[in-house]
């Protein structure tokens, strides 16, 4: 099943997504097979990270909040909230 993530950073936390990106970008690559997309959400400038956007395929909703919960940014107390969805893929085929 697939599952959508969404984060959305706590305010003036630009520089804590800065410091734990690589390991962020270190800990998704262990689950590429799993990843239908990912990356970040912007502001309206078009350039300053407000928050993420995954989108993962996981057995069930334990194992997508276990992903969730080791996530490095999730640790550093990057996000001020996190919504899991169940998302069925229709398009493209």
């Amino acid at each position: 099943m697939k599952f959508i993530f969404s984060c959305v950073d706590k305010k003036d936390h630009a520089h804590v997504r800065a410091e734990n990106r690589p390991a962020h970008l270190e800990y998704l690559g262990k689950f590429m097979d799993r990843v239908v997309v990912a990356g970040p959400t912007l502001g309206a400038d078009g350039e300053s990270m407000t928050g993420s956007l995954l989108i993962l395929e996981f057995d069930d909703a334990t194992a997508a909040q276990e992903f969730a919960e080791n996530d490095p940014y999730k640790l550093a107390g990057l996000f001020a909230q996190v919504t899991i969805t169940p998302w069925k893929q229709v398009l493209p085929k």
